[in-house]
């Protein structure tokens, strides 16, 4: 009698399971149907609803695919939508425009108005004569808003990392910041591992992940103050009391003149350069149309300078054109 009884529980169970593996859709659908009835579903915005989508490469009116630059992205930051895209979900190098996380982080947690002491590991010394540094001697003192427009206006390396120790007491200490912040924006393809960019195999993000943080960032006075202006004068008091004065201005070729504006009544506000050997040529912008609706613009791993713009001011071009 044990025997049959257990067969006759095996055979039921087996014939649980082929029911219940008959119908999985449908228990799926009845699941999801609950679930959206819920007041979470109803009443939540959800994370995704504020931010431009793209999944693939989308194309737009005048502008062409792009020789030489395996990176480009248009974004309409008031539409919500992705006017151009090229490869902004594939991983690259940000170079320097790693430092408009740097700048986030530096807000959010920072008083801009302390005053930082320059350390000997930020101080410019400490850099190969090729990166790019404002000049800081170690014992120097100014404020963290002077540090922060030496980063964004002239891409100050030791600038990076006098922030981060500033802010964080050291630099890993920051770098769990900004990977912390990178992921609370679900800039899940972002892994940094300093504050100024300099190359490292494990330093990567994507075109789409760099238009989540700065649309944070543009968010945020202070950052907006930093990226529009012309030029900035730092006053640094020396080690000896001593002082003396520093004057910064943006490195992208637009703001300099070495490329021309681009045309149809778009006004480029500011960004971000970066360059290494192995990044290429990249750059982020905010741009506003005639009526002032703001764009995010971005053009990673250009072969030169001129291409970099040549390709950016195409997009930036085709804003008023578009289709809608």
């Amino acid at each position: 009698m044990s025997a049959i009884f257990l067969m006759l529980c095996i055979a039921a169970a087996g014939i649980y399971a082929i029911k219940s593996l008959a119908k999985p859709e449908s228990l799926a659908a009845e699941y999801e149907a609950s679930k959206y009835r819920d007041t979470v579903y109803r009443e939540e915005k959800l994370f995704a609803d504020e931010l431009c989508v793209a999944t693939d490469d989308v194309s737009m009116e005048g502008v062409s695919e792009m020789s030489g630059v395996p990176v480009a992205a248009l974004f309409d930051v008031n539409g919500k939508k992705v006017d151009f895209s090229y490869g902004i979900h594939e991983r690259r190098y940000p170079a320097s425009v790693t430092k408009i996380l740097t700048a986030l982080v530096a807000i959010k947690n920072g008083n801009l108005d302390d005053m930082v002491t320059v350390s000997e590991n930020a101080a410019a010394s400490s850099f190969a004569a090729d990166e790019q540094t404002c000049g800081l001697i170690a014992g120097d003192q100014l404020t963290l808003r002077d540090l922060l427009y030496g980063l964004i206006l002239y891409s100050g390396n030791d600038n990076a990392v006098a922030i981060a120790e500033h802010v964080a007491g050291n630099m890993e200490s920051f770098v769990e910041l900004m990977n912390a912040q990178a992921a609370e924006l679900m800039a899940t393809n972002t892994h940094f591992i300093n504050s100024n960019g300099l190359h490292s195999e494990d330093h990567y993000t994507t075109a789409y992940d760099l238009y989540l943080i700065f649309n944070e960032c543009i968010k945020h006075q202070e950052f907006m103050d930093m990226i529009s202006a012309d030029s900035y004068t730092v006053h640094v008091t020396q080690a000896d009391g001593s002082k003396r004065e520093m004057e910064h201005a943006p490195t992208n070729y637009y703001a300099s003149g070495e490329a021309a504006l681009p045309t149809g009544g778009v006004t480029v506000v500011g960004g971000k350069t970066g360059t290494t050997d192995q990044a290429g040529n990249c750059l982020i912008l905010l741009d506003r149309d005639e009526n002032e609706n703001p764009y995010i613009s971005i053009v990673m791993g250009a072969d030169t300078k001129p291409l970099l713009y040549e390709e950016m001011t195409a997009m930036i071009e085709a804003i008023p054109n578009k289709t809608e």
